[in-house]
């Protein structure tokens, strides 16, 4: 078939392409809309590329869990809300994904990760979770809860339970393996999981209200901390209920 198109006209620029990566799913809903304290809130941790991405979307799903619409999926919520979480680089990438290209939430969670924590990063963790061990004159509960940080970073390390806990077991002083054997009974390992890791986190919280004790930045730091908390519930709890209205 001919272009009958003038050379001025098929030098203009196309009008296809400007569509958004994200597709969300039509929203039939009567009064649906986001409510802009919502986005204020989701704006006020954006992510640029720089910061960890599981804590992002750990972040970012407590936050919208706190907005429900019976007609409406949640999933349809995020959909429509993460770009606003996005800044700098981070919305440079998402502006330079195809178009309709993002179909789910799910597609979009992947290649958010994919992107910014790639197999290289997992690799890197899941070395750092085997060979783990606790630094000379480091106090038990700060190796536990730097272990627990490594695997807190990477979510998907795929280590069982068992295997986190006989990693960490084994990569402990003799003192402090001798304390959760006493602590046990008897050998820390012939405990059930869910019993070591109670014995853990006891101990732990032990020694860590024992050093707690004897710092003297104790109650200042507590006074800030306590303060901080409460201003954060207090506004969760004014953006909940001006969600509702």
């Amino acid at each position: 078939m001919a272009d009958n198109r003038t050379m001025a006209q098929m030098l203009q620029a196309p009008i296809e392409g400007y569509e958004d990566a994200i597709v969300v799913p039509p929203i039939n809903a009567n009064n649906f809309e986001l409510k802009q304290p919502l986005i204020n809130l989701v704006q006020s941790n954006k992510f640029t590329g720089r910061q960890d991405p599981h804590n992002h979307l750990r972040f970012f799903n407590k936050v919208t869990s706190t907005f429900r619409h019976p007609e409406v999926p949640n999933t349809s919520i995020k959909l429509l809300l993460f770009p606003f979480s996005l800044d700098g680089e981070a919305r440079d990438w998402l502006d330079k994904e195809p178009p309709r290209s993002i179909l789910t939430w799910d597609d979009l969670v992947s290649k958010f990760i994919n992107q910014y924590f790639p197999p290289s990063k997992t690799t890197y963790y899941r070395n750092e979770i085997i060979t783990f061990y606790q630094k000379p004159n480091e106090a038990f509960n700060e190796a536990w809860e730097r272990f627990k940080g490594l695997l807190r970073q990477c979510p998907h390390h795929g280590f069982s339970e068992l295997h986190q806990l006989d990693t960490f077991y084994n990569s402990l002083n003799s003192n402090d393996q001798d304390a959760l054997d006493s602590a046990a009974g008897g050998n820390f390992l012939d405990k059930m999981p869910q019993e070591g890791l109670a014995i853990i986190e006891s101990k732990s919280k032990v020694r860590y209200s024992r050093s707690r004790a004897n710092d003297p930045r104790v109650s200042t730091d507590a006074l800030l901390s306590n303060s901080s908390s409460s201003n954060n519930s207090f506004e969760m709890q004014q953006i909940a209920a001006s969600l509702g209205g």
